[in-house]
């Protein structure tokens, strides 16, 4: 057993089972984390032998074999089961851990279930799911990742295997948590807390950061498999423009390929693609296209990726050397060896001739990989990969060790050649499958879902656990992939996933219509196009979040202990005892109903720092009635419980007291400029003293100028005291010019009129709205800062 701090709050174990440790590469961590080292403190006992680092104490007991881990509190972090802390069988291996009564965990990527992994067991095996449940496992994605909760502690787990592997939380052992895998390294990392927030950060310090993606991918986007012929494309960008339904995409499934050979358009049924994708561009509409990994086996026949794949070498073996064939959509198809860097390199540019065209963003669909026809879904497990990247040893393997990184590798082949080609350009990859660490290259899904009440509710803890887990950019299927759904359904989807990271509606074949005006009442189309114009309005918000996830890793959706890791007594995660609630970046709090299908009222469990109605700008006044349930006592009447009524025509929404999120003007696309000023919604804090502030990002939204300094920056505060708030508003930093001159700031929280608003030039002219119980002042924007201060 190895034991390396690689900081004061993260350690790396590796074990050999054999006496020898295993190669020491990675697939997930960046090479220069998994290389980093600190200085540590030797602490040895005559049971114990350990270290200590300026956050951490190891002991490894001795005899019995079990290693301790604890923040120099003396919280318990990590604690093997004394006895058999791991057991091997043969190339099989396991690690049994303690699992305390109160103790709670998350991530493991887009596993199905709740949102709460304990009392659960999970395989990591990357398999094409189609119509996957709730109790589906595995599905799309292996990201053996776990964050860890225990009173108000947070750590994480990682085991860095790419073998079929598993967790099984309290189902073998009451008191016990345990993971393995079938083959390949023990290999695995402790992070330290001890907030929830800085385990994720310090899990994209280990496996990157989601890149800042282009600002359009952020729009609403309109898919289905699939939209042909090309009229049929054409006649669904008209409508979402005639309708007025704000989009940024329109994506082609396999359909638009020839005999669905990737790379190939069909010239029957597209006969002025080129011509579509300009004519789209020019409505403010990118096209984003599917290109599966499976090439179709066409020898002789002048098809350009199987030539150049074979006469460089680049497709997948069988044991006797010969290129593995296997049956997909195009038929017999072989498939590259992205495990080569040479090979993903060559992927890279078979993507020149479509980036040339204008297509905006690149679909890898079916990297599992799936295959039809065999009983496993995949390549059979004697296939041969050939490893030659940077940081391996130079090798051959079977796809065993290969399958769970072969989606993710594919991804990465797509990201890198595109960025290549066009290298000023932020690409858009969107994958099906991948391992930990996928987030480097591309944004992902949950996959075919189904158009039921029930994935509708399952689509929150899904992408709370894949934000945790790295894929910050993450949507599923709106309105559901296989079947069609009810209108009502449609409709509370849309308006859900108008606060989700990736708002894509994507149905399947042989299924109704499911775009915006379809399956629905004026009023089902009325209330769809209000909540995706409240995603544009917000657009500045989302978009600042979405900054911050790039150099943090803090997810855009969260849960809600993620910003409140405290808000219970006892200090357990607050989201055990909500409905489904959850964050759009720090500040708004959607609460749908649990089971939106049925009729009943529900509570909503809000942290206990006061909240606002992002509808009315009303002040929300809670009930304490929630304080046993969730372990405090003494709670003020602003903690906790509110009672709601399900609605097809709202969705409740709640701001932040002490926040100040910025709104824009509505626009039909990304790339729209928005007319008019920028409106900075001010939700005072409870009490003065109490911190209240915002941000804003911007910049072109499309190239990597920002890194250069082509970028706006804002910083946004308000201090409450006893007559009234002063809003300031920080000098701006880089220099990306911003659409507005003009901020427009409403204070919210106001039970009468202001008696004046005066900033460094002097008086300003405010408006007050005793409905919304809010004043409203414009003030110039010169980008040097502003001081507005209301007295009432």
């Amino acid at each position: 057993m190895h034991i390396t701090a690689l900081r004061d709050d993260l350690l790396r174990v590796r074990v050999g089972a054999t006496g020898t440790l295993p190669e020491d590469a990675s697939w997930a961590v960046l090479p220069e984390s998994r290389s980093a080292k600190i200085t540590v403190k030797a602490e040895s006992a005559d049971k114990t032998v350990g270290f200590a680092t300026a956050k951490l104490r190891v002991a490894i007991q001795r005899d019995p074999l079990a290693m301790t881990v604890t923040d120099l509190a003396g919280n318990v972090i990590s604690q093997d089961i004394p006895g058999h802390p791991i057991e091997f069988h043969g190339a099989e291996f396991r690690v049994y851990k303690r699992s305390p009564e109160d103790e709670h965990y998350f991530g493991l990527g887009d596993k199905p279930g709740p949102l709460d992994r304990r009392n659960e067991a999970f395989t990591n095996w990357n398999t094409d799911a189609f119509g996957w449940q709730e109790s589906t496992d595995p599905i799309y994605k292996s990201i053996p990742f776990v964050l860890t909760f225990n009173k108000g502690v947070a750590a994480g787990v990682f085991l860095d295997n790419t073998w079929r592997s598993s967790f099984e939380f309290n189902k073998e052992l009451r008191d016990g948590y345990s993971f393995g895998s079938e083959g390949g390294p023990l290999d695995y990392y402790i992070l330290y807390g001890p907030t929830p927030k800085d385990v994720v950060r310090t899990w994209a310090w280990m496996t990157g950061a989601t890149p800042l993606p282009p600002m359009w991918t952020l729009g609403y986007q309109q898919s289905r498999y699939s939209y042909y012929p090309e009229s049929e494309v054409r006649r669904i960008a008209n409508r979402l423009r005639s309708e007025h339904i704000p989009a940024d995409v329109i994506w082609l499934d396999i359909d638009y390929q020839l005999k669905n050979r990737p790379f190939t358009v069909d010239p029957e049924k597209f006969p002025h693609f080129d011509q579509m994708i300009q004519d789209l561009k020019a409505e403010h509409l990118h096209t984003v296209v599917i290109t599966d990994l499976h090439i179709a086996d066409l020898p002789n026949q002048g098809y350009r990726p199987y030539d150049e794949g074979i006469a460089g070498n680049h497709f997948v073996h069988n044991p006797d050397g010969s290129v593995y064939t296997g049956i997909v959509w195009p038929g017999p198809a072989v498939f590259p060896d992205f495990t080569q860097k040479s090979s993903r390199d060559w992927w890279g540019t078979l993507y020149a001739d479509f980036v040339g065209k204008g297509i905006a963003g690149f679909w890898n669909d079916m990297n599992e990989p799936a295959t039809f026809q065999t009983t496993s879904k995949t390549m059979p497990a004697n296939v041969q990969h050939r490893i030659d990247e940077p940081g391996f040893q130079k090798r051959t393997a079977n796809h065993l060790e290969i399958h769970n990184v072969f989606g993710m590798e594919n991804s990465r082949g797509t990201f890198e050649g595109v960025l290549k080609i066009a290298p000023d350009r932020r690409p858009f990859v969107m994958t099906r499958a991948s391992y930990a660490g996928g987030q480097r290259y591309a944004a992902t899904w949950t996959g075919d879902n189904s158009s039921t009440w029930n994935h509708l509710r399952q689509t929150t803890p899904q992408l709370i656990n894949l934000g945790l887990s790295g894929f910050g950019l993450a949507g599923a299927d709106v309105g559901g992939f296989a079947g069609s759904p009810q209108p009502e359904l449609l409709t509370k989807w849309l308006e859900i996933a108008a606060f989700h990271p990736i708002d894509r509606d994507h149905t399947s074949m042989g299924t109704n219509p499911q775009e915006p005006w379809e399956d629905g009442t004026t009023q089902d189309l009325n209330l769809r196009r209000k909540f995706i114009e409240t995603r544009y309005r917000l657009m500045s918000y989302l978009y600042t979040t979405a900054e911050e996830m790039s150099r943090t890793g803090i997810p855009i959706m969260r849960p809600l202990f993620l910003e409140f890791p405290n808000a219970s007594k006892d200090k357990h995660p607050i989201d055990l005892n909500t409905n489904n609630e959850f964050l759009m970046g720090p500040d708004l709090l959607i609460a749908p109903s649990n089971y939106p299908d049925m009729l009943d009222d529900y509570q909503a469990v809000l942290p206990p720092v006061g909240w606002y109605d992002f509808w009315t700008g009303e002040r929300v006044a809670v009930k304490g009635q929630e304080a046993m349930r969730v372990g405090n006592d003494n709670v003020p009447d602003n903690d906790l419980q509110i009672t709601l009524q399900p609605s097809v025509d709202t969705l409740p929404v709640f701001a932040r007291g002490g926040s100040i999120i910025p709104i824009q003007p509505l626009v039909q696309s990304t790339e729209e400029k928005p007319v008019g000023p920028l409106t900075l919604r001010v939700y005072p804090p409870l009490r003065p003293g109490d911190n209240c502030e915002g941000s804003l990002y911007l910049d072109d939204g499309i190239s990597y100028a920002y890194q250069k300094g082509d970028f706006l920056r804002l910083k946004f505060n308000c201090e409450l005291n006893p007559t009234g708030v002063t809003v300031k508003v920080s000098p701006r930093e880089g220099s990306f010019a911003p659409w507005w001159t003009q901020f427009s700031v409403e204070i919210y929280g106001a039970t009468k009129p202001a008696t004046s608003v005066t900033s460094a030039s002097g008086p300003i002219a405010a408006s007050y709205s005793s409905e919304r119980q809010r004043v409203t002042a414009v003030v110039p924007d010169d980008g040097k800062g502003m001081s507005l201060t209301v007295t009432y």
